[in-house]
């Protein structure tokens, strides 16, 4: 199938106090339907085990155009979209039941060499694959971040058992988790509107602690939100070295 899309009521775990789906549920429904899709596509976990190779998240971009309440059945969607260079793209959105794209993503993918942990040419796998041409979900999305200079310790994880996912590092969604405890609730739970961008730079390790800096974003326009409330940098960074682990930066409205 050229586009996969699966349906779901949005639970007692998707929403914050605000009744809303949040942003790391939206997340978890992301990654469902790409693995799904990706199954169906042949190109899925145990396909690309058997050359040595996996699929790793290295950037995402997520609008939130409207929060869906508690309740509501949504249908989320993923499609291929070609490759970039070294990056297999996916879009993303979800709809409501009047079938209006209320959240829309893209993610830029890379192919693992699983034992040298190095990313491979997409195209060999990305060639077989429809490219859905012209349907995109977030034109722009998924770009790369700059590093800030003014940030500050909002405070630190270490990598347990629940972070950890079937490749042995950090889930994707589970970063989403750790950026929203480090910001101020009542500011996520008011947002009626968010744009999201993370790139994730290297994988974490099961038991590694990583402190989260943040840092409020001066020129916080986008053209998404016509109007920002709330704009925040997010930096991790291992604690041993100070390596930055990913960035990521969050407007709401």
């Amino acid at each position: 199938m050229d586009i996969w899309q699966e349906t779901f009521p949005l639970r007692f775990g998707n929403i914050d106090r605000s009744d809303r789906l949040t942003l790391a549920s939206t997340f978890d429904f992301f990654q469902e339907v790409a693995i799904s899709h990706a199954e169906n596509l042949g190109v899925g976990r145990e396909a690309l085990a058997r050359t040595g190779q996996g699929w790793i998240l290295s950037r995402i971009s997520v609008f939130l155009e409207r929060r869906p309440q508690w309740g509501e059945t949504v249908t989320v969607r993923s499609w291929p979209r070609g490759w970039d260079r070294l990056f297999a793209v996916r879009d993303y959105d979800i709809r409501d039941a009047s079938d209006t794209p209320v959240v829309r993503g893209r993610g830029n993918w890379l192919i693992l060499d699983i034992e040298k942990r190095r990313p491979l040419r997409p195209q060999a796998v990305m060639e077989t694959l429809p490219l859905n041409e012209g349907l995109d979900a977030l034109p722009g999305g998924a770009g790369a971040l700059d590093a800030r200079d003014n940030l500050g310790k909002a405070g630190e994880r270490q990598a347990r058992y629940s972070d950890i996912d079937y490749n042995g590092h950090v889930n994707n969604a589970r970063y989403i988790q750790w950026i929203q405890d480090v910001t101020d609730p009542e500011v996520l739970e008011k947002a009626g509107q968010m744009r999201f961008d993370i790139n994730y730079l290297r994988e974490i390790k099961s038991g590694e602690t990583i402190e989260i800096w943040t840092a409020p974003i001066p020129d916080a326009d986008t053209p998404d939100i016509p109007k920002v409330t709330a704009a925040v940098a997010y930096e991790g960074r291992g604690q041993e070295g100070g390596q930055a682990v990913f960035r990521a930066e969050l407007r709401l409205g």
